[in-house]
């Protein structure tokens, strides 16, 4: 038994009686007088904007830095106390120590996606409250356990989906949703048209020094002492272990706002996926390379609401001049790199451009209106810690769920599908009959302009497709495939088990 199983009242059925029999928990922001305390869970890449935005708020004091990198998390440790000369923070390995601390009211977590649900799910119970990065989670049960603990615990828990709180944002849906502007929208398309390079030759990497592997690993498979990735950190993001490709890590931002602007708070009704990790061997000019990803770099996803639809596409090879003429307009760039949302109404179209920028149109592609201004989202979750009203929050947990779960379905079909390779022909004609109110075909020649323009031979490298797959949105699972509601969860080390909604 390890000292954290004897001490800590964490990440088992005892954990959480003991936690309840202690009674609400009293944030200690209610005292007006007393800052919130905070620990923030991994510090590297966006946790460094964590640790800036708590430092930058008069509400706020970071008490931990936590990173399972000991060289990351002492460097951070220093730059926080170096801005916050009152407190110095304190580093420790492992989250647990902070969640033990009464002092620590808040925890937000930038970790790999593999961690953020049992990090949520775990601060809950000590009576935290909580910001976790996009994606909610890294599979959809560990996300359906998220939203069952905010409300069961009585938890603040936004998401790091900011857009929702960009003022060019609620501006723009203010003039779709209530003024009409557009027109009736049914159908919206999410770009993710944005270049990742190869992450390296699959191989045998060492663990870097410092880093406490088996912390690191947490929920997933501890694949010690074989690291397969060159660079140890970010790059976890293109293995399915660990991240969720792009889709799972762009791709929260576009669906949470395509989701949003149809007025859509449920999962589909079905998914189809086809797409690859393609194009590597001819960057490399080495028909043999393997590249260490295991994610889909070009990906396209059809979900089906029912009476509104959303597609979601991701390219990763060089975007230049990869998309068609009518993007090129919405999006006023003839450049193929495009990050946004483009909604589809029967009087014009509606497209967010940037975090800050939309653009509306008529039909005739005649500029209507433009919405511009930034976002204050950890504020907004820093007035509901202090009011304690989560009616408040922008971007709530089953928000967060709903958005990560397109991510996780359209995965699923990948996953599925990924040895059924199709021609491009095979493909238009295998798509002809799946519903949707996109142009089928016209997306699929987009993709695979895009491919032959970087170079793949779709011959020898071609696309897979995944299969067609109803879900049930209340069940979570897929009535029709036991194989593919097998992949609603994962298999989960011991001591890192996240539970299900119905144990939180």
């Amino acid at each position: 038994m390890t000292r954290y199983s004897r001490r800590r009242f964490l990440g088992n059925s005892l954990a959480a009686a003991t936690a309840l029999s202690m009674g609400p928990y009293i944030c200690r922001g209610q005292n007006l007088n007393e800052k919130l305390g905070v620990a923030v869970v991994g510090v590297g890449g966006r946790g460094g904007d964590h640790l800036n935005a708590f430092i930058a708020d008069p509400r706020t004091t970071v008490l931990y830095v936590v990173d399972a990198d000991e060289k990351v998390g002492q460097r951070a440790c220093q730059r926080v106390a170096e801005k916050q000369p009152d407190v110095a923070p304190k580093y420790v390995r492992d989250m647990r120590d902070a969640f033990a601390d009464p002092n620590v009211d808040i925890v937000s977590t930038a970790t790999p996606n593999h961690w953020h649900a049992l990090i949520g799910v775990w601060a809950m119970q000590a009576g935290k409250d909580v910001y976790i990065e996009k994606p909610i989670s890294h599979e959809i049960a560990a996300g359906s356990a998220l939203v069952a603990a905010a409300e069961k615990y009585q938890r603040m828990c936004q998401v790091g989906t900011q857009c929702r709180s960009s003022r060019a944002l609620i501006d723009a849906m203010q003039f779709m949703q209530v003024e009409k502007g557009i027109g009736e929208v049914r159908f919206a398309r999410g770009l993710c048209y944005k270049r990742r390079a190869s992450i390296g030759p699959l191989g045998d990497y060492p663990v870097p020094d410092g880093v406490d592997f088996n912390l690191w690993s947490g929920p997933a498979p501890d694949t010690q002492p074989r690291v397969t990735r060159p660079n140890f950190h970010y790059d976890w993001h293109w293995q399915r272990h660990y991240g969720n490709g792009d889709s799972g890590n762009q791709g929260p931002h576009q669906t949470d706002i395509a989701r949003w602007g149809l007025g859509i708070m449920t999962h589909p009704v079905s998914v189809i996926t086809y797409g690859g990790r393609l194009g590597y061997q001819a960057e490399r000019q080495d028909p043999n390379y393997v590249d260490a990803g295991d994610t889909p770099n070009t990906e396209v996803s059809i979900f089906d609401y029912g009476d509104k639809c959303i597609v979601f596409e991701t390219r990763g090879l060089s975007v230049d001049n990869c998309a068609d003429e009518e993007l090129n307009r919405l999006f006023q760039s003839n450049t193929g790199g495009k990050i946004g949302v483009v909604f589809y109404g029967s009087a014009g179209y509606l497209v967010q451009v940037t975090y800050a920028h939309c653009i509306a149109y008529d039909k005739e592609f005649n500029v209507i209106k433009e919405f511009k201004g930034g976002e204050d989202h950890f504020s907004n979750f820093l007035d509901a810690c202090v009011s304690r009203d989560s009616s408040i929050l922008r971007s709530n947990a089953l928000e967060g769920h709903l958005s990560a779960s397109m991510a996780h379905l359209g995965n699923i079909s990948y996953y599925l599908g990924e040895k059924n390779h199709v021609s491009p022909d095979a493909l238009k004609q295998a798509l002809a009959d799946v519903k949707s109110l996109d142009d089928n075909a016209a997306t699929v020649d987009r993709t695979v302009r895009h491919l032959v323009d970087n170079g793949v031979e779709l011959d020898k490298y071609p696309l897979s497709l995944g299969p067609l797959l109803k879900f049930d949105p209340e069940a979570e699972v897929f009535p029709d495939s036991p194989e593919a509601t097998a992949l609603v969860t994962r298999q989960y080390r011991d001591g890192f088990v996240c539970p299900t909604r119905d144990e939180v």
